[in-house]
């Protein structure tokens, strides 16, 4: 599979997108990444502040704010999608079955 950085911001938004949905419906989750945020403030290089800083604003938004961001087709949401906090939303079962599945998806891309 040839990966393009046009394909990579495609799986990105389609994680996004699951991530999304298991918010909606699990909403406590969001929990894990206000924790992943406060560890982030203390140890990325300031350069990537201004992302925790965004993403920090986004979470501390309502729940419609947040994830109408994280699945928005731009490019201000592909860049923060590559700097995302929201990975730990997923269990590492959810997370593998996505990313296998996909992989199956465009294994002729």
């Amino acid at each position: 599979m040839k990966r393009t950085h046009q394909l990579l911001d495609r799986r990105s938004l389609e994680l996004h997108q699951l991530i999304a949905q298991r918010l909606r419906e699990r909403p406590e989750r969001l929990e894990r990444v206000r924790q992943t945020l406060a560890r982030w403030k203390t140890i990325v290089a300031p350069n990537a502040q201004p992302y925790v800083a965004e993403w920090q604003r986004l979470v501390n938004a309502d729940m419609d704010t947040l994830l109408a961001v994280v699945v928005e087709d731009s490019e201000r949401a592909a860049a923060l999608r590559q700097s995302t906090p929201l990975g730990v939303v997923l269990t590492p079962q959810e997370r593998a079955a996505f990313f296998k599945q996909w992989s199956a998806d465009h294994a002729a891309s």
